[in-house]
């Protein structure tokens, strides 16, 4: 599929007027595209991952009402918004095609926990591109003998991150001989699941645990699944942390994500330090972006 084409479909779930002025971007724009962003009482914005664009109908700023944004929750939904709770109270709405809609506003709680989403305010479009093939020259930098050494990928929001992790997960899985993978894909964004069916390619030999804690789905996985890999998209606490290093001490290999420039930034936070000494991952991959073209660096960690 193109990448105006992927715009195209994952705008299905505006509003018609909205949805005919997304249509009509220019098609680099449509290629270009990441996400949409619209606010209520405020109009929509496009970014291509690095910057936000005013969107403009005949030189004007488009208005969105807060019935614009119910209408994209229902459309997205087919209507079924009660069908829809638990994922509206993690935020977010996956879209066939694996098309993600964020969603805040006025949040319902009890006990610590989110209960609804009263009124919506904003509404975030991500658009769900497969990038296959980012990950061909990496690999063979990450397995020797047969084996993946456990990899953490790091960098900046925005460079690539979660690519490059779905495509590692993808040649591991389809590989010759291929690979168990047990993937935790606690925001729905590595494998994108529709009604359990990845809508983004994971690989043959994967299985996917979608929507809870990254901790409780690495120990799930690994008990259930009889993973060769364990793989999960950005760590950022320390149960994460914990986690990982149970699962390491299991003979599993690991695939991992996490913010940051590059060693030295890790070693400076106390989380990052910390998985480091532990020696959970062997190899790292730093991503940089050269003249708007990713590059990957691989070191190794021990």
């Amino acid at each position: 599929m193109e990448d105006w084409e992927a715009f195209d479909r994952a705008v299905s779930c505006l509003p018609r007027e909205l949805r005919m002025a997304a249509l009509s971007l220019p098609r680099e724009v449509r290629e270009r595209c990441e996400e949409l962003h619209l606010r209520a009482g405020r109009g929509i914005c496009w970014s291509d991952g690095q910057e936000e664009h005013l969107m403009l109908l005949s030189g004007k700023p488009l208005h969105v009402s807060g019935d614009d944004l119910r209408m994209m929750v229902e459309l997205a939904t087919r209507s079924s918004f009660h069908t829809a709770v638990e994922q509206l109270r993690r935020g977010f709405v996956t879209l066939p095609g694996g098309h993600r809609l964020g969603l805040t506003g006025t949040i319902s709680m009890s006990g610590g926990e989110v209960l609804n989403l009263l009124h919506i305010s904003s509404v975030n479009l991500r658009i769900a591109r497969a990038r296959t093939g980012v990950g061909k020259a990496v690999l063979p930098q990450l397995v020797e003998n047969g084996t993946l050494h456990s990899t953490l990928i790091l960098s900046p929001p925005g460079r690539g991150k979660t690519t490059l992790l779905r495509d590692l997960v993808r040649l591991c899985s389809d590989g010759s001989p291929g690979f168990r993978v047990g993937l935790v894909d606690e925001r729905g964004e590595v494998a994108a699941m529709y009604q359990g069916v990845p809508q983004l390619d994971v690989g043959l030999r994967t299985d996917v645990a979608e929507g809870c804690p990254k901790d409780a789905g690495l120990l799930m996985l690994l008990r259930s699944m009889n993973p060769q890999i364990l793989a999960v998209d950005e760590i950022t606490a320390p149960e994460d942390v914990a986690a990982l290093s149970s699962a390491a001490g299991c003979g599993v290999s690991l695939l991992a994500t996490a913010h940051g420039l590059d060693r030295a930034d890790l070693e400076r936070r106390p989380l990052y330090r910390d998985l480091l000494r532990q020696r959970c991952f062997e190899r790292l991959v730093c991503i940089d972006v050269e003249q708007g073209v990713r590059r990957y660096r691989v070191e190794a960690l021990t």
